[in-house]
């Protein structure tokens, strides 16, 4: 909900600052449409033909994320802590039954009992391949970690496919309003002849092109492709906490260590603390 409040806040502050100074929303209204259809669909016909089908379609989705704040809360990371603990102790105790939970997460007990975890498709993915590599590579820990990190920052890159493509519309944003405002002077000098009153409106409606180029660019677009780019990187800690405690794992930390070295790895404002994580594995316990 931030991203709308900052940006019903910008508009209050530009427009009420324009109207309170004596300038007229007429003239920008009534140049609006034109400008908005030639800047506005410039910027996104620039965008379709930038972007592969599968970067516009995560985009979308981006923007959602962006206004409703990332997918991962507090509750997820300590079920992550949970059910990293439960198959930790399992391939420590017994590397053969790990087996069964890796290669049918959906049928897998405790898989099912995190469904939000369960229902992620890279998290999964992720911790299953990566236990399978450890199982297969036992005695090469280097090559497995090495596997991982570059796991990690390829799914990086691609969660911020988003964010890059609208900060490429953001940067030509100005220059299309730029454009905008051309053709809106080769308007008005086409009527020349028009007395200084309506040449002063052509020319103001002109200049609202410029306006909105770079108003659109600093003020909406922008900031929007920052807040896609913190939010997709906070939900990467998610996954960045996967990869701690499976590489911790792998140099032989007893399962308490794994979990407490992904703990401090969360997020400030949605890492449990010490005490809740602790508490929570004891549930598991006594449910066992």
């Amino acid at each position: 909900m931030g991203a709308i409040l900052g940006l019903a806040v910008t508009m209050c502050m530009v427009f009420g600052g324009y109207i309170l100074a004596g300038g007229k929303m007429s003239i920008i209204l009534k140049s609006l449409p034109f400008e908005m259809m030639m800047i506005g669909g410039a910027a996104t016909g620039a965008f379709l033909a930038a972007n592969d089908f599968s970067t516009i379609k995560h985009t979308g989705g981006d923007v959602i994320a962006a206004v409703t704040g990332p997918k991962w809360k507090k509750k997820d990371y300590q079920d992550l802590l949970c059910m990293m603990h439960e198959l930790l102790s399992v391939l420590k105790e017994n590397p053969v039954d790990i087996e069964a939970h890796i290669e049918s997460p959906n049928e897998s007990e405790i898989f099912q009992r995190y469904p939000k975890i369960l229902k992620d498709h890279e998290a999964v993915e992720m911790i299953c391949d990566t236990i399978r590599s450890m199982i297969m590579n036992f005695d090469n820990v280097h090559q497995v970690e090495e596997l991982l990190e570059k796991h990690l920052e390829s799914l990086l890159e691609e969660r911020l496919h988003g964010s890059h493509a609208l900060q490429s519309m953001a940067d030509a944003l100005p220059a299309l309003g730029i454009v905008a405002a051309v053709l809106g002077v080769i308007k008005t000098m086409a009527s020349i002849d028009k007395p200084p009153e309506v040449l002063g409106g052509m020319i103001g409606g002109a200049l609202v092109g410029t306006f909105l180029g770079v108003f659109l660019a600093y003020g909406v677009v922008g900031p929007l492709a920052a807040k896609v780019a913190h939010t997709r990187k906070e939900e990467h800690f998610f996954y960045s906490m996967i990869g701690e405690m499976l590489v911790s794992s792998l140099h032989q930390n007893p399962v308490n260590i794994c979990l407490e070295v992904a703990r401090r790895h969360a997020p400030a404002r949605v890492r449990p603390s010490f005490d809740e994580v602790e508490e929570a594995v004891k549930g598991l316990r006594q449910a066992a």
